[in-house]
């Protein structure tokens, strides 16, 4: 039987209603600096939810304060935070919603930090500040930062929880040889990823889903292709992630080598880590329209899509996707009599 936008999906003990991901998108709305979410957030992701979004991720939610793109982002270095997630993660759930948080640390790319960190002290570009080479005792530190954010999202009430190894961050920094020049036991490559992975599965129920987003290909000059990210991705998928979020950019300034933009252009991406490797994968990129979301599907390119910018547009761009593309339409009782 041929997917749909609408057919269910399960991976482990999450179950979907339907193949369509609200993917993670920094808001920068955090009113005190405090990586708390607030009333924002809270209409933003249950408007989404009452829209049919399947999977919900929340934002780029940081480690620690210093590992913020900006201060209005989000975080979960504190137990504290965990009362308002919870809030947002089961209301959504009411409407059918699955949720998860995207666990990250921007790295080098930590524009309020007064100095970032980073594998190396390589800049993100010209304007951007020179990241300190973070010392090893450092890496193993965060590696248990990441751990405790995993423990606090589980608390939170999610389904799912996502790591951020894409768009330049620090995971992403570190299994890039154009960032990581190291010479201790961090210069290989995976490394970092794969403690990361391994200290946050320790902390999840075992039948939850690890999710991870990665950059299939880097746009500077000299960056990798697709078949070093795939080698990487096999060590993290060992490790025990078992969904891959492709996306691709975001190390640096695009070189010769451009990023494609136009709808789709990433899903071949996606493809290949998903016939190299066993793994479902959820495809991104401008992929608003509701035809080509679904063919995405219905192709096996991809098991899940994700719709950034078409659901910033529309909350209910889910609902009003799955009846253009299958004629189906499920939607809270208040709102049935308008289809």
């Amino acid at each position: 039987m041929t997917a749909t936008l609408s057919t269910p999906f399960t991976l482990k003990n999450l179950r979907l209603k339907n193949r369509i991901v609200m993917p993670p998108m920094c808001q920068y709305s955090v009113t005190a600096k405090d990586g708390v979410p607030n009333e924002w957030h809270y209409v933003h992701y249950v408007s989404r939810a009452v829209g049919g979004a399947g999977l919900i991720i929340i934002e780029m939610t940081d480690v620690e304060p210093d590992g913020r793109i900006s201060d209005y982002d989000l975080g979960l270095w504190s137990d504290e935070h965990v009362p308002a997630f919870r809030r947002i993660i089961s209301e959504c759930q009411k409407y059918g919603a699955k949720v998860g948080i995207q666990i990250a640390h921007a790295g080098r790319k930590a524009e309020d930090a007064a100095v970032p960190v980073g594998p190396s002290a390589i800049p993100f570009g010209p304007g951007f500040k020179t990241p300190r080479a973070l010392t090893t005792s450092e890496v193993k530190a965060m590696v248990g930062k990441f751990r405790d954010a995993a423990r606090r999202a589980v608390e939170a009430g999610v389904d799912t929880i996502e790591i951020h190894g894409a768009h330049g961050y620090l995971i992403h920094q570190f299994h890039s040889p154009a960032t990581n020049d190291r010479t201790d036991e961090y210069a290989d490559y995976a490394k970092f990823g794969v403690k990361v992975i391994r200290a946050m599965k320790e902390v999840m129920p075992p039948d939850m889903p690890l999710l991870m987003r990665v950059s299939a290909v880097e746009y500077i000059d000299g960056g990798y292709g697709i078949d070093h990210i795939i080698e990487i991705c096999r060590q993290y998928r060992d490790a025990g992630v078992d969904m891959f979020h492709v996306s691709s950019g975001g190390e640096g300034p695009a070189g010769k080598r451009k990023p494609g933009n136009y709808p789709g252009y990433q899903v071949p991406m996606a493809r290949e880590i998903k016939q190299a490797l066993g793994v479902p994968v959820i495809a991104v990129g401008m992929l608003d329209d509701p035809q080509l979301a679904g063919k995405t599907i219905a192709s096996g390119d991809a098991d899940l899509v994700a719709v950034g910018r078409g659901m910033l547009k529309d909350p209910y761009w889910a609902v009003h996707a799955i009846r253009a593309v299958d004629g189906e339409t499920t939607v809270p009782r208040q709102y049935e009599r308008a289809y």
